[in-house]
């Protein structure tokens, strides 16, 4: 399965071992990685993986977990943000009150935050992020870009990627309350048209 997928997933590393070896995360300069996702059907091997992530220098680690339970006192420790699939109908809800092209709205700790996946429109002229690298993008305080899609390519939100127009830009928000500043940052200026 791992050579399968290997060759599957161009320019992508793919691992064969256990996904709570810290050995395995020495070695793969974890401490260099943006964002640490551990999304097995194991909500245990989950949380161990991104609590060893982050323990080893990762700068934002995320877990599924299935148990709802799980999820406020997961993020009351050293995992930054915890996704439980049941909360997937107040996602589709939040797609549809959010401003702007988002193509996806996700909450997560019951509410408190949110991943919100925003398609960026517009040229380095009318927009605040479009022909601006990660790094540069003026962020409010508590939320981080985890990935930019360009087109069929999925890329972990390194500082020095590029955003274009039609990007899908995948960004994690702390605290709700910066959600206007988001939408805001994403909307595009009157001289575009």
């Amino acid at each position: 399965r791992t050579e399968k997928l290997a060759e599957l997933l161009d320019g992508a590393v793919v691992l064969h071992g256990d996904a709570t070896s810290e050995e395995i995360m020495i070695e793969e300069n974890v401490d260099d990685i943006d964002v640490f996702c551990a999304v097995t059907n194991d909500d245990e091997d989950n949380v161990l993986a991104a609590m060893m992530a982050k323990h080893l220098g990762v700068r934002k680690s995320l877990a599924l977990v299935n148990r709802p339970r799980y999820v406020d006192f997961i993020q009351q420790g050293s995992i930054d943000i915890a996704i439980s699939p049941q909360q997937d109908s107040i996602s589709a809800l939040l797609r549809h009150i959010r401003k702007g092209d988002v193509e996806m709205a996700y909450s997560l700790r019951r509410g408190h935050a949110e991943a919100i996946e925003l398609i960026a429109h517009g040229d380095a002229q009318s927009s605040q992020v479009v022909g601006r690298e990660v790094g540069d993008v003026n962020l409010p305080a508590g939320v981080t870009i985890g990935a930019i899609v360009h087109g069929d390519e999925v890329l972990m939100a390194q500082h020095d990627i590029t955003i274009r127009s039609g990007d899908h830009v995948i960004l994690f928000l702390d605290n709700k309350g910066c959600i206007p500043k988001v939408e805001k940052l994403f909307q595009i200026g009157a001289t575009f048209f």
